[in-house]
């Protein structure tokens, strides 16, 4: 029958929200619960679209901790490929599902991930009931044989079960240029051509990657892919720290749009001069990502949001730079842009895809400005209710099956750095 949410403050005025199926289908001051509707109490609540976290690896979750403090190079290849090499169909669910539970608490109803063994990650997002766009991420480290290899896995995965929940999309993940060899590149173009897929690549992370680029094809990574002709509206670059003005107009012309991941940038120490406004300008979509739990620790957009607007104010020198609204468009708005899901605003028609902000804190007291205290004085603890495609995934902050969900996953965790 639905469910009707009462008196819960939409743009700073006391609304209700009628869901049928997975859609919002009325907004009005009042609206009369029909009998066997759900009636959420939204006082003292207000409501936003669901966060998208448009840059992940969901299992990642399992190397929380691990392998701190240390540079993108060597974390990569002595912490997480040998042991993402042990990684089991089940732990990667484990992991994936241990996401699920952070992501939800946060307030984020939709995430791109890049993952191996993307059955074992769908099989999470299925039963913990988010939305999801599924890369899994394909290496071929300029062997022809790997090459094939990955080929085949991307060839067989388009015609599994993965590609038939509606709230799990399929796309292609090449991991970056420095693994991923140029023709496997111009083939992974191709194929999303054909299968109307999207495309996620690392992509200028570091000054490392940069001047490996020129040394190895003569040029920048924007213009080397430029040069494959494979940049297209179906492409994402996650990072993109790293480039000019010259690769923005790139950027722009093809259409390719952009994440920004403020927390692993940092972290790693990859870089911090992202340029959000320079890419908003030239009329590049800027969605924002968490990155792994490896390289991020949490997956909390909320404190994304905040990190990414001090970020951008701060080698800028302008506070009025990376606005708090701006912000949260980024974290909503562009990821419905990103994904082409009919997601990322509260109007009548949409995805049911929504939260509701508990009020009642400190982070909240005065209210002068809901979103400012939200990107700035809140993180994802403020979140009570998460609503995904019509259905209640958390409420009063109760997830159910959280508890076995997070001793699996330590469980998983443990056994696998030990294995």
């Amino acid at each position: 029958m639905g469910t009707v949410i009462k008196s819960a403050e939409l743009n700073g005025v006391p609304a209700d929200i009628l869901i049928e199926g997975n859609r919002i289908r009325r907004i009005a001051p009042v609206i009369d619960a029909a009998p066997g509707t759900t009636v959420i109490d939204g006082r003292r609540k207000a409501v936003i679209p669901g966060l998208m976290n448009m840059h992940t690896h969901a299992a990642m979750t399992l190397f929380r901790g691990f392998g701190d403090d240390m540079p993108l190079q060597p974390w990569l290849h002595e912490k997480i490929w040998p042991n993402e090499a042990k990684l089991t169909e089940e732990d990667i669910y484990r992991g994936a599902k241990l996401a699920c539970v952070e992501m939800i608490r946060s307030g984020t109803t939709t995430f791109f991930d890049m993952y191996h063994q993307v059955d074992a990650t769908y099989a999470a997002v299925d039963e913990m009931g988010l939305r999801a766009v599924l890369s899994e991420a394909c290496f071929d480290h300029f062997r022809p044989e790997l090459a094939e290899k990955s080929r085949r896995r991307i060839r067989s995965r388009c015609q599994s079960a993965v590609c038939r929940n509606p709230r799990i999309r399929l796309a292609l993940g090449p991991h970056a240029i420095y693994t991923v060899s140029g023709e496997l590149l111009q083939w992974a173009h191709d194929f999303a051509e054909a299968h109307d897929l999207l495309i996620q690549i690392h992509l200028a992370e570091t000054e490392g990657e940069v001047e490996q680029c020129r040394a190895q094809f003569g040029t920048t990574p924007v213009r080397y892919l430029h040069r494959l002709g494979v940049l297209s509206p179906r492409w994402s670059l996650a990072h993109a720290l790293h480039v000019d003005g010259e690769e923005i107009a790139l950027l722009a012309e093809t259409g390719v749009k952009v994440v920004h991941n403020p927390a692993s940038n940092m972290k790693l120490a990859s870089g911090y001069r992202f340029k959000y406004r320079e890419m908003r300008t030239a009329g590049i979509t800027v969605g924002l990502g968490t990155d792994g739990c490896a390289s991020s620790n949490n997956l909390d957009m909320v404190e994304v949001m905040k990190l990414a607007s001090l970020l951008g104010k701060a080698w800028r020198y302008d506070p009025e730079a990376l606005s708090c609204g701006e912000m949260l468009d980024a974290a909503t708005v562009a990821g419905a842009e990103l994904t082409g899901w009919d997601a990322g605003r509260i109007e009548e028609g949409r995805l049911a895809d929504l939260c509701l902000i508990d009020l009642a804190t400190p982070a909240f007291t005065p209210n002068f400005n809901f979103v400012s205290n939200l990107v700035f004085a809140a993180n994802g603890s403020c979140v009570d209710t998460v609503i995904c495609d019509g259905n209640i995934l958390m409420q009063r902050r109760e997830i159910p099956g959280e508890g076995e969900i997070l001793e699996q996953a330590a469980q998983a965790a443990y056994d696998l750095i030990h294995r």
